[in-house]
């Protein structure tokens, strides 16, 4: 079984096969966030703070941190915005960024263990990714697509992933410390995307012994209800495999499909995590009194 161990300076986060589903909040991206992007081009962070504190109480166990604003200095803001929400929370973080000079700042400045957010398998993406996440000892996202696009055969995707981990191996880097993002396609523009993503996470688990994740909101891209078919999308991923997901945790469908992939997998002992969430306080004894109107009554 592979462990994927990455840290705060005070917390340890495990995503591993018997582990349950690592929650990656997504929120503090100001990609396609206007005000947010504004907002941290002129140095206010408020609502950053508000989105880390809130995605840590709905759920999320690592917080994503992405400073992709155009026209701003993308490093100086990624180093302050991770000093500022390590201040403010425990958990562990991934560093999100396509621009070398940012994810170095960000691991120069950050206080742990990272999760760094992401290499390709273009060569010249790993000859420059790959030594940063040696250097700083971090984890990395690799994601399964090359110099050529992302292909629609997943065999294809399959040997990209097997390149960045060998080459990575190369580097002195181990197979635990990279979790392979099997990409996602919106299933409104190919529908058989769900069931080819499913077959690729249990051959990069089984084949490769590797984690996985992925942007899963790409999944429900131009369907209505998006959060609900998100919350079948996790639900299923978490049964084939995966062991983390970038998402918003302040969506309560899409925690309801984590919570109940965790409890189909057996990842929620006792089911506490489940019961702590939805049990609701004033109902005391509903359960029981519940129990006895759904069964059998027998006539006075």
């Amino acid at each position: 079984m592979t462990d994927t161990i990455i840290s705060s300076a005070t917390k340890e986060v495990v995503i591993g096969f018997d582990r349950p589903f690592a929650v990656i909040g997504e929120r503090i991206n100001p990609t396609g966030r206007k005000l947010l992007a504004e907002e941290m081009k002129n140095g206010d962070f408020s609502r950053v703070e508000a989105d880390a504190l809130a995605q840590v109480a709905a759920g999320a166990t690592i917080l994503d941190i992405n400073a992709g604003i155009p026209l701003a200095d993308e490093p100086a803001i990624l180093a302050k915005t991770i000093q500022l929400v390590q201040s403010l929370v425990d958990v562990p973080l991934c560093i999100d960024s396509s621009i070398i000079e940012a994810l170095e700042a960000g691991l120069a400045v950050y206080k742990g263990k990272a999760l760094l957010n992401s290499v390709t398998g273009e060569d010249e993406s790993l000859d420059r990714v790959l030594p940063l996440v040696k250097k700083y000892g971090a984890a990395v996202v690799a994601i399964s697509n090359d110099e050529t696009g992302i292909s629609q055969d997943i065999n294809v995707r399959f040997e990209v992933a097997k390149k960045i981990v060998q080459r990575a191996a190369d580097y002195g880097i181990p197979a635990s410390d990279v979790v392979v993002d099997p990409l996602v396609m919106p299933v409104g523009a190919i529908n058989t995307s769900g069931r080819q993503v499913m077959e690729l996470v249990h051959r990069l688990r089984k084949e490769l012994k590797v984690n996985t994740t992925c942007g899963a909101s790409n999944f429900s891209f131009g369907l209505p209800n998006r959060n609900g078919v998100n919350c079948a999308f996790i639900a299923c991923a978490v049964a084939s495999g995966m062991t983390s997901a970038i998402i918003n945790p302040m969506h309560p469908e899409v925690m309801l499909g984590v919570r109940g992939g965790n409890l189909m997998m057996g990842h929620d002992p006792e089911c506490k995590d489940w019961i702590k969430a939805y049990r609701d306080p004033n109902a005391v004894g509903v359960g029981a009194r519940g129990g006895r109107a759904g069964g059998r009554r027998r006539s006075a």
